[in-house]
């Protein structure tokens, strides 16, 4: 499969107010392409569009979520940016608690910005991207979409699920100009966890005590992460772990599928209790 030449191109990155979408954004800016850039938060998107190389990128304020915002939100890019080549979903939430702590609600709410916004925006450039002659959709999914661990139930649900949509997509484009590709972060010093939501059944000071626990398991610099993912964008690869811990946890869920837990529950421990009072 050919490389992407991404000068000159588009690269249209969700997320892209903070974390790995900007980052992102400023490692394929670097390269050369032209960046539209989207996220809810357009303060963020200024700044990010502030700090890349090159001219001609975009900004576009738009919750994922909303169906007939999205398809307005595809005609305005295909509009500005007429050679769309590279599509990468960075945008997602995160939820603390275990399933009697988290309602329905919260539940449907993180499966529908983490699961649905990917799905809802791959659909709606797919088009974009089919015009070109080399495209290529990369999808952030989650170490947590290789091992499900306790007290995530909501993320693991919608990380394993756009893991799966990621894979079927991969296969019916099969043959075509557009190349569907994975990437499995873990440990990644960005504020996901830290700026996430927690079920409201949750001690705010517990529910703080735990996304710390688990920030202070990050290794991984979003500098250096995002390099790693750019440069798979650019080779079109089909699956890359990002982080130490990502290629750990990928062999250990294929030698011991029904046991991985048992290495994990330990190292875990602190930042999946979200029940133990402060104090």
């Amino acid at each position: 499969m050919p490389r992407l030449q991404v000068a000159g191109a588009t690269s249209v990155i969700t997320g892209a107010a903070s974390g790995m979408g900007a980052e992102v954004a400023r490692q394929l800016a670097a390269r050369g392409a032209r960046i539209a850039l989207v996220d809810r938060n357009a303060d963020g998107l200024a700044g990010v569009a502030a700090s890349l190389a090159g001219s001609a990128h975009t900004t576009h304020v738009v919750d994922l979520t909303d169906d007939a915002a999205v398809a307005a939100l595809a005609e305005e890019i295909a509009l500005a940016h007429p050679h769309v080549q590279t599509l990468i979903t960075c945008a997602g939430s995160s939820m603390l608690g275990d399933i009697d702590q988290l309602t329905m609600e919260e539940m449907r709410w993180l499966m529908d910005v983490n699961l649905w916004g990917t799905v809802n925006i791959t659909q709606a450039l797919l088009p974009a991207l089919r015009r070109s002659p080399a495209a290529h959709i990369t999808h952030l999914v989650s170490i947590y979409g290789l091992a499900a661990p306790a007290g995530r139930i909501p993320y693991a649900m919608s990380k394993y699920a756009v893991r799966g949509f990621t894979e079927a997509l991969r296969h019916e484009l099969e043959g075509s100009s557009v190349s569907v590709g994975a990437i499995y972060p873990a440990g990644v010093k960005t504020g996901i966890i830290l700026h996430g939501r927690y079920a409201a059944a949750i001690d705010p000071a517990v529910a703080q005590r735990a996304a710390q626990a688990q920030a202070a398991m990050y290794h991984t610099e979003p500098v250096d992460a995002a390099a790693k993912i750019v440069e798979a964008i650019v080779r079109r690869r089909a699956r890359t772990m990002v982080g130490r811990e990502a290629g750990l946890v990928d062999v250990l869920t294929r030698l011991t599928p029904t046991h991985y837990w048992a290495a994990m529950r330990r190292p875990l421990r602190d930042a999946i209790d979200t029940t133990s009072p402060i104090g």
